[in-house]
């Protein structure tokens, strides 16, 4: 099974389905030509693996040449890899910065944005609602949070744009130093301005991190925060013009929009696949012998779909693994950073455009490492613009 494929992309689930059936919870797989993989499908095998670092390290340095990869950016080192001391520091440092950050600040700020972009197609009658209003908001949103100034917005897009269509490892650094330039520009400023941001925190971060090591935290943050969250709130968008009984409980009130967002993160999360680990010894997981020297990639799509767990009314139910698990989780406060956009950016848009109808079927972007539609076209009834 190629991971990269049309056909994966436009039915994943029947394919975690496939793969479960004649394999069972772990299951080889291609990333692309010449890399195997294995995937993870169970979630107890999810939570044994995302829970032992030391036999399955997130750090893939030098391993991609010692197996003869070709070029991937899969490969790439980033703080989140980093193990012992390293992996410490930086994350302590990430959850500090984050704990600076005012939720409800935020919640301003993203109804501060969005209500501008509705009124630039309310009255149309019809947009785009993943190009017009998932990506900008979260753009925007996330430039302040990190620190970004308005004048970066559209270099830092073109950035995020070329790191998520990177097909190889020169492609991938290509775009990482377009976004560390876009990051460093930034950093010179906040070192004589600094602000309430995450790039002024971490340059006084006990820490003491060097201008290198900002670069790539910030940068992480970045690429790791604005994507995944634009296709949560598109995805939702989607589920709720594809499920009238979905929609009708949740315009009608007996399902919040969190927990209308967790049933997304449940069943097509916007990072279905990932937090790879990359034993350097055989491992042995139930009965199954994983490789050494190849990458285990946990299914947090199909691990939260496990027929052996799943089932029932999963209304408040946050046992999903969308944010990971282990040591490598998502942290608290980023998390609640990702709820916060979504859930505002979900209710500001139904509130004022609750009957959105697919104007054609959208169609999902390959990659095995997002779940995320190309363009989500809606039509609705035309809507005078919201007073600002």
């Amino acid at each position: 099974m190629r991971l990269d494929s049309e056909a994966f992309a436009a039915d994943p689930h029947g394919a975690y389905s496939a793969l479960r059936k004649e394999y069972g919870p772990l299951a080889p797989v291609e990333l692309a030509d010449g890399v195997a993989a294995t995937l993870v499908l169970g979630y107890r095998e999810a939570l044994q693996i995302l829970g032992d670092p030391a036999r399955f390290p997130t750090d893939p340095t030098d391993l991609s040449a010692k197996a003869g990869w070709p070029a991937l950016p899969l490969s790439q080192w980033r703080p989140s890899s980093a193990r012992g001391e390293d992996h410490t520091r930086y994350r302590q440092a990430y959850i500090d910065c984050l704990a600076r950050v005012d939720l409800h600040a935020l919640r301003t700020d993203v109804i501060a944005n969005a209500v501008p972009l509705i009124n630039s197609f309310c009255g149309e009658g019809a947009a785009d609602l993943l190009n017009e209003y998932a990506v900008p908001l979260t753009v925007r949103v996330m430039n302040a949070l990190v620190g970004f100034p308005p004048e970066a917005d559209d270099a830092a897009f073109a950035a995020l744009t070329h790191l998520r269509d990177a097909a190889d490892a020169a492609a991938a650094e290509a775009a990482a130093e377009q976004l560390a330039v876009v990051v460093r520009t930034a950093l010179a400023d906040k070192r004589s301005r600094p602000g309430s941001d995450v790039m002024s925190a971490l340059l006084t971060h006990p820490s003491r991190f060097s201008d290198a090591e900002i670069t790539r935290t910030v940068g992480m943050m970045y690429e790791g925060g604005a994507e995944p969250t634009w296709n949560l709130i598109a995805n939702t968008l989607l589920e709720m013009t594809n499920d009238v009984s979905f929609r009708d409980v949740l315009l009608g009130g007996s399902l919040s929009t969190r927990d209308a967002i967790d049933d997304v993160l449940f069943g097509d999360p916007p990072m279905p696949n990932g937090c790879v680990g990359y034993p350097r010894q055989p491992q042995i997981i139930g009965a199954t012998m994983l490789p050494p020297n190849q990458p285990v990639i946990t299914s947090m799509a199909a691990s939260n779909n496990d027929p052996t767990i799943s089932g029932g009314d999963r209304t408040g139910n946050r046992s999903h693994l969308a944010w990971g698990a282990g040591p490598h989780t998502c942290p608290d406060k980023a998390q609640a950073v990702a709820m916060v956009i979504a859930t505002e950016a979900v209710e500001q848009l139904l509130d004022v455009l609750p009957e959105i109808e697919l104007a054609e079927q959208p169609q999902w972007r390959r990659g095995a490492f997002h779940r995320a539609l190309t363009a989500l076209p809606v039509t609705f009834p035309k809507t005078p613009p919201l007073n600002l």
